[in-house]
């Protein structure tokens, strides 16, 4: 199920240029008020690697969609920064993707189904 969803909703990011990572760095990242976090506040609430998310950030970094910048709170790490072009970028994308997830996921549950899914969701994550 999930793989199935995925690849829909992966060739839908494509065609407008990002990647599954790129749009979960940026959506995550402005779920932020200044769209800013520390590399590992982020890679923590993305559930991947610190070495993981630098690597992906130098990436995203080339493309204009994210900067980093010095952490006044710790010498050796660093914040990530949504751009002005990584703002645009999600904002542009953030309706095509939520169009996507309906499409290859919601709109294809009942009313009972979803219900179904959001109380197993529930108990599941209850125990994180």
């Amino acid at each position: 199920m999930v793989t199935a969803v995925q690849v829909g909703t992966a060739q839908d990011l494509a065609a407008l240029g990002l990647s599954e990572p790129d749009y979960e760095v940026l959506s995550t990242l402005s779920e932020r008020e200044d769209g800013t976090s520390t590399l590992h506040e982020q890679a923590t609430k993305m559930g991947w690697s610190r070495s993981r998310l630098s690597r992906h950030a130098s990436r995203m970094e080339a493309r204009g969609l994210i900067r980093r910048a010095p952490d006044p709170a710790d010498g050796r790490g660093c914040l990530l920064v949504l751009t002005p072009a990584g703002w645009d970028v999600l904002r542009d994308a953030a309706p095509s993707h939520v169009a996507s997830v309906r499409r290859h996921f919601v709109d294809r549950l009942t009313s009972d189904e979803l219900a179904a899914l959001g109380r197993i969701a529930q108990k599941l994550s209850a125990g994180r």
